[in-house]
């Protein structure tokens, strides 16, 4: 019985096993299917673009991301910057009056608490209401989302209109990217969040399994209405991006992209202490209890089975001995091995191969975390995040 027991034990660990080589070498083969796109030497544009901003205690950063969106290389006649203040309680409000005082395609909302601004009765402020509320107010045909602690590259919105005007996207998920890393901790979620982009890409060349991030994405506005904005998704504080972007797919699944291009890449700052880190992915694990993809739940389980897998095994080595230590370490190079192929591919692509440097020693920092967030978010019901208590 014993033995059955250990040999049905190392077959599902197999199956793991091979189910993560697979998901990731999928990924792999499914981005550099991925074609790259290129901004048409002759783009004349054409779209009215609304750059919607939310901001929640951001006075710090808001500056230099504003800053960055009003230098574009995009006829200033053909866009607006709408920046949606939710509440803040540092200087966020007057930055961003400053700006709108100073361009005359920029201005400034602000969503207070309890004022009766909001669109939604159940949440009365946070991202999505001040999202919904910066999209009323937009004139602009292509609605375009990054946040305020973020900035933009020169030609963001050149691709972005190019992008949308060639191919009548109803949905664009660009790449988003961290620099400026200061330690260890925020390298590794730099290289992590390399993979990221990875799985985000492959997940619309395949179609199936799709994600985005919320700092680099563009909709018609027309869209964005006729399904009905953030309702039936609006219970939960975070989802305006991936939630959102699975319910246009529903209705237009070959109209959603990723627009793969370096220079579309929005960039932003590493969570800059682990308890930041882990309040931010606890925010966005949140979400996966609302995906309708099955794929996306499937491939987020076989990461999170793997990670146990590996730690299980190695403790329970301690009573049963080294066959499972050696299950453990086979687990781990596997995984290894496999991330290191995947990511070396995404640091060679986006320039990054300095983040190599310390694969090996992140690759103990991902299974960790991976667990902690991954078992925390089943239980969690509600998290902090810029200084409010949500669900």
């Amino acid at each position: 019985m014993e033995i059955l027991l250990v040999i049905a034990w190392a077959v599902l660990n197999a199956i793991i096993g091979i189910a993560y080589l697979r998901v990731v070498l999928r990924y792999r083969a499914d981005w550099r299917k991925l074609p790259d796109w290129s901004l048409p030497i002759d783009f004349s544009p054409k779209t009215k673009i609304s750059v919607i901003v939310p901001a929640r205690n951001e006075a710090a950063k808001l500056p230099d991301c504003l800053a960055s969106i009003a230098q574009q290389g995009y006829p200033s006649g053909l866009f607006e910057v709408v920046v949606i203040d939710d509440a803040s309680e540092d200087g966020t409000a007057a930055m961003a009056t400053d700006f709108a005082e100073q361009y005359a395609n920029f201005k400034t909302i602000s969503l207070v608490k309890n004022g009766g601004s909001s669109p939604f009765p159940a949440l009365p402020y946070g991202k999505k209401a001040a999202i919904e509320m910066g999209i009323a107010a937009a004139c602009g045909e292509l609605i375009v989302c990054t946040d305020a602690d973020c900035m933009v590259p020169k030609n963001w919105l050149l691709h972005l209109a190019a992008f949308y005007e060639t191919t009548g996207a109803k949905f664009i998920a660009a790449p988003v990217a961290f620099h400026h890393e200061k330690g260890g901790l925020q390298r590794f979620q730099s290289l992590d969040f390399l993979g990221m982009m990875g799985v985000t890409g492959a997940g619309f060349q395949s179609g199936s399994g799709l994600l985005c991030n919320g700092a680099n994405l563009a909709y018609p506005k027309a869209i964005f209405e006729e399904v009905g904005g953030f309702e039936g998704i609006d219970g939960l504080a975070s989802g305006d991006d991936m939630l959102l972007l699975h319910k246009v797919a529903k209705r237009y699944p070959n109209e959603v992209f990723f627009l793969k291009n370096k220079a579309a890449t929005v960039l932003t700052e590493a969570q800059p202490n682990l308890r930041s880190f882990l309040s931010q992915r606890l925010r966005w694990a949140s979400k996966s209890r609302s995906y309708e993809d099955r794929q996306v739940t499937f491939r987020l389980g076989v990461v999170f089975l793997l990670c146990w897998a590996i730690c299980l095994n190695a403790a329970l080595a301690i009573w049963l001995g080294w066959p499972l230590l050696a299950l453990s370490f086979g687990l781990l190079l596997m995984k290894s091995a496999t991330d290191f192929v995947f990511l070396q591919e995404m640091a060679t692509y986006f320039q990054r191969g300095d983040l190599m440097r310390q694969y090996w020693r992140s690759q103990l920092v991902h299974i960790a975390y991976i667990i902690v967030v991954g078992t925390w978010a089943n239980f969690a019901k509600r998290y902090e995040w810029k200084g409010r208590r949500v669900r």
